[in-house]
């Protein structure tokens, strides 16, 4: 590298554009699959967040139908969810890496990325914007044209004009540029496995061709919404514990009327006594009763002997505890200043505790999941940490200390699985069987695992028989609800089904067999940002060996009695052939007219129905 090298900064939605094979964007074909996907995925997550049982209208058009593929078309979703708020919508479909999905909990998507990131390719494949029509209280609609500013990641709004309507619910339409002779068949792939992996959702596709394929919901219970969860110490490394440090520090309020009023309140002081003295002097009185925020406030005005009045023309810049020093511009002057603090003063342990952090014991039972006291003092001395240490004093050496004892602390709880919500055996198991039809089917849902300290739970459901044609084995694979298409070589649910022994469990040459996988989690691992292949990661290759296994073996009961009556059957057949040929050669062979009542012994030997 050159002295005459220049550094730039790209922002997401440059980066995103320039790079965008990365999300799944890479040709006309998988661009269109891609965006329907997202699109589909955030109107049913919108639903299943607020407990409305889904319905999705999933329409593409082409712009010129007599052109060949590639051409542009226009992709359409709509759902009945919760809407947006207006003044969220420009940033929702005009900012990369702006969303609700950053919270550890779980859902279909994970970034904020892939709906912005469809309208992003569909305004560089056409230069056309995005429509974007929202209402949250089913009187009135806001409808937005939007495009994306790449080099400055924020929208441009075109358009927006407010409606009346009589319902909620979300409408997103964009141009782009697609293949769908290549794409319809995994577009109709996705649909139809969408249904069946939330049958409690109604899904229409009207396709370019004019088809329509509708798939209306099989059930009419939801699972409960996933809730928002404190990390687990597993699943945290050294940079998100540095957040989590700042997040723990209290910061210097603003003085402002807000911050005023509050003092004034809590000192039980009139307007016309917030002055100096009176402030210090009654706040002396009262600190014990007096809340944090306001007690920060006070110990700030200690040291620069300013009332509110002088604070308000000042800002703080630097409270530097190691150094006893406070630094603030003041803006009247336009000049800095530095005052020293009195270590020993009260007030200096007070802005001492608020920019230092909680004590390493609070740190932990109050910014992780399922730590309590007791854990908490555990850890510490394994950690070889005073209990009392501030975890704002900590410096990096002891931070990389920390991490890389809460990944070795034995006798952390498992994760909580609340905020996972698996579909659940009995949807599962009745989606199944309104799909497939099967003669034998059965569904598992695994108890709550972890890998990296993030929990999740394997669903599995089996068929075999009925109306699934032979050909071999099918899989079909979910994640958090998702139907994964593409990849699926080198995906772990194909690495269990590849590795199991069928013959073992009596299942032999092309069976008419289905396979049904969900992993739900707060984290999928996926292998790409594309969400299409779920990489073999210990912890959750066991949970879906043990899953199969108990399928299998019940699978193998049902083939061994099924083996039985076909058994019993060919017997039956044997006596219905011979048993009446027996009785006429020993009628003639007696010389007697009459042929011994056969039928009698029939009726005992062979059952009127064999069942499995």
């Amino acid at each position: 590298m050159s002295s005459n090298d220049s550094f730039i900064q790209i922002s997401p939605s440059e980066f995103f554009y320039k790079n965008r094979d990365l999300a799944g964007f890479s040709n006309p074909s998988r661009s269109l699959y891609t965006a329907v996907r997202e699109f589909v995925e955030n109107a049913l997550d919108a639903c299943d967040q607020h407990g409305i049982l889904p319905d999705v209208h999933l329409t593409i058009k082409a712009v010129e139908p007599e052109k060949p593929d590639p051409k542009p078309y226009i992709l359409t979703v709509k759902d009945n969810g919760p809407g947006i708020d207006s003044k969220y919508v420009p940033l929702a479909f005009g900012t990369v890496l702006y969303g609700s999905k950053f919270g550890l909990k779980q859902a279909r998507g994970m970034f904020g990325l892939g709906a912005t990131m469809a309208i992003l390719y569909g305004q560089i494949t056409t230069n056309k914007p995005v429509t974007v029509k929202s209402s949250t209280d089913g009187k009135t609609q806001d409808e937005y044209e939007l495009l994306l500013d790449i080099q400055k990641n924020k929208p441009v709004i075109l358009k927006h004009e407010t409606k009346e309507i009589s319902k909620t619910g979300l409408s997103v339409s964009i141009c782009l540029e697609g293949d769908y002779s290549k794409a319809g068949a995994k577009i109709r792939d996705y649909v139809y496995q969408t249904s069946l992996i939330t049958p409690y959702a109604t899904v229409t596709f009207d396709d370019p061709k004019g088809e329509k394929f509708r798939y209306t919901k099989i059930v009419r219970t939801m699972p409960p919404a996933p809730t928002i969860l404190n990390p687990h110490p597993y699943g945290v490394d050294v940079e998100t514990i540095k957040r989590m440090v700042e997040d723990s520090k209290f910061s210097i309020p603003t003085v402002d009327n807000k911050t005023i009023e509050k003092v004034r309140t809590e000192l039980g002081l009139k307007k016309k006594d917030l002055n100096y003295s009176e402030i210090m002097s009654r706040a002396k009185k009262r600190w014990s009763s007096l809340s944090r925020y306001v007690r920060v406030v006070i110990a700030v005005m200690s040291f620069l002997k300013m009332d509110f009045d002088k604070l308000s023309k000042i800002r703080i810049d630097d409270l530097d505890i190691s150094s006893e020093k406070i630094s603030y511009w003041d803006f009247g002057e336009s000049k800095s200043f530095t005052i020293d603090m009195d270590p020993e003063s009260d007030y200096y342990r007070q802005l001492t505790n608020t920019t230092q952090g909680e004590m390493l014991v609070i740190f932990l039972t109050k910014r992780f999941q399922r730590v309590g006291r007791t854990t908490a003092e555990k850890f510490a001395e394994f950690a070889g940490f005073k209990p009392e240490k501030r975890i704002g004093t900590m410096t990096n050496q002891e931070l990389v200390k920390l991490s890389d004892a809460l990944q070795k602390f034995p006798t952390f709880l498992s994760p909580d699985p609340k905020c996972l919500a698996p579909l659940g055996a009995e949807p599962l198991e009745k989606g199944m069987k309104a799909f497939f039809n099967p003669d034998f089917i059965s569904v598992v849902q695994r108890g709550a695992s972890a890998y990296s300290g993030f929990p999740f739970v394997v669903e599995m459901g089996i068929a075999y028989g009925g109306e699934i044609p032979s050909g071999g084995t099918k899989v079909y694979r979910f994640a958090n609800r998702i139907p994964l298409l593409y990849d699926e070589g080198s995906d772990v649910v194909l690495k269990v089904v590849n590795e199991t022994d069928w013959a073992r469990y009596k299942i032999k040459g092309d069976p008419p067999l289905v396979i049904v996988s969900h992993i739900c989690s707060t984290k999928i691992p996926y292998k790409t940002v594309g969400k299409e292949n779920v990489a073999d990661r210990p912890e959750i290759e066991r949970e879906l060996r043990l899953a199969l296994q108990f399928l299998s073996r019940k699978l193998a009961s049902y083939m061994s009695k099924r083996g039985q009556a076909e058994m019993e059957k060919k017997r039956a057949n044997l006596y219905l052939k011979y048993i009446p040929l027996v009785a006429q050669f020993c009628t003639e062979l007696s010389g007697k007219k009459k042929e011994p009542d056969y039928k009698k012994i029939l009726k005992e030997a062979v059952p009127v129905e064999t069942k499995i």
